[in-house]
């Protein structure tokens, strides 16, 4: 149901025109600090009310589709690291699947699942710090401070399976670097479980501030129909109620043998969004107690890496992830050669954000920062 607090945008603008004041357009960013990156977003403000907003991306942008088509595939992969840092794991996942559907080739099963384990694992690295951005744009340090922490716990574990915190270079086309050790087996699940009990923790330091829930609950109200016609995926659409999360709808790599539960919310405002992604990071840690289970019933021996060609067959591939932010895809066009002919991505965020005007109007100046927080900027990856 809509708050009673929230005013279409329709009647807003119907005001505005009746009300004899002056309109100002303030800018904000590209370096203001709601951003989380570079980008810029102008707003019309009347009075302290939102009434018009339009996001700029563009300031960062590096060429990296052009550049890819310089390097040999695996030479790639590094690169793919770097789309957005705070999510390497999903998207070297996503350009090794890609590569390997255009070489027709099925990884090992101990490999699907090492990439399910890596890929969560960088789901909650990712919520987390989004976490702890939000606690700064809504003035509580301590939720940065306490979110920070737990992410280093998951960081370390990067460390021990391959050797980096973040940009870690550890999918490979056919399977993965190299396998667990029977420390990271352990440690990873000691590392869940006592996640389980410290988000708790961050969640009651939430919810018993006033101030955190009353600037989320009731506002930047979005719709099913909404947020399908501006093309949110993600979190941010499954907090408008939309059920849907490619990892269960459209499985790869073994998915489809783990069972989890798909949080969803009706509410549609940015309290909803919120607390889908709190409720994530449990399902992750659920996920990857489940897969690493299945990796030590494979056993130690099992293969977990294929050997490929340096070429890639003339054709096309097209193959799609759900990536922390949403829905991630690339499309890759090759001619024969070590090289691809084009390698298109779409990443979430640069779709995402333009629901900016969307959940900006209606709301006041102050709330801005912490509704297009939910919206969880990685320009990286928008301005390739």
């Amino acid at each position: 149901m809509m708050s009673d607090s929230i005013v279409p945008i329709k009647e807003i603008e119907e005001k505005a025109e009746r009300m004899d004041t002056d309109k100002m357009w303030v800018i904000m960013g590209p370096q203001h600090p709601f951003s989380h990156g570079l980008w810029t977003l102008k707003v019309k403000l009347d009075g302290e009310i939102v009434t018009d907003a339009e996001p700029i991306v563009g300031y960062l942008h590096r060429g990296w589709e052009k550049e890819t088509e310089n390097r040999t595939y695996p030479k790639i992969i590094p690169m793919a690291d770097r789309l957005c840092y705070a999510a390497s794991m999903t998207y070297t996942h996503l350009y090794c699947m890609t590569v390997e559907k255009a070489l027709d080739i099925d990884i090992p099963e101990k490999a699907k699942y090492i990439r399910i384990v890596a890929d969560e694992v960088c789901r909650i690295n990712s919520h987390l710090m989004w976490l702890a951005a939000v606690g700064t744009d809504l003035g509580n340090l301590t939720v940065f401070l306490w979110c920070m922490r737990e992410r280093e716990f998951f960081l370390d574990l990067n460390v021990k399976l391959c050797g980096a915190r973040m940009t870690t270079n550890f999918p490979r086309i056919g399977g993965v670097r190299n396998d667990t050790t029977e420390l990271f087996d352990r440690d990873i699940i000691r590392t869940v479980e006592r996640f389980e009990k410290a988000l708790w923790d961050i969640i009651y330091l939430i919810d018993d501030s006033s101030i955190f829930v009353s600037r989320m609950k009731g506002i930047s109200y979005i719709t099913r129909e909404q947020a399908a016609n501006v093309g949110l995926t993600g979190p941010a659409m499954r907090g408008c109620g939309v059920d849907f999360d490619l990892r269960r709808d459209d499985p790869y790599d073994n998915y489809d043998k783990i069972d989890f539960e798909v949080p969803v919310l009706q509410e549609g405002d940015s309290y909803a969004r919120y607390m889908i992604r709190v409720e994530e990071m449990f399902q992750s840690c659920e996920i990857i107690k489940q897969a690493v289970n299945k990796i030590k019933a494979l056993g130690k021996n099992a293969p977990y890496r294929l050997k490929v060609p340096s070429r890639v067959p003339a054709g096309t591939a097209f193959t799609k992830l759900e990536d922390p932010r949403g829905e991630s895809m690339m499309y890759l066009v090759s001619d024969g050669t070590d090289k691809p002919y084009r390698l298109k991505v779409r990443s979430p965020i640069f779709v995402n954000v333009s629901s900016a005007k969307l959940q900006s109007v209606g709301v006041r100046i102050a709330d801005v920062p912490a509704v297009l927080a939910q919206i969880d900027m990685c320009l990286g990856e928008t301005d390739r």
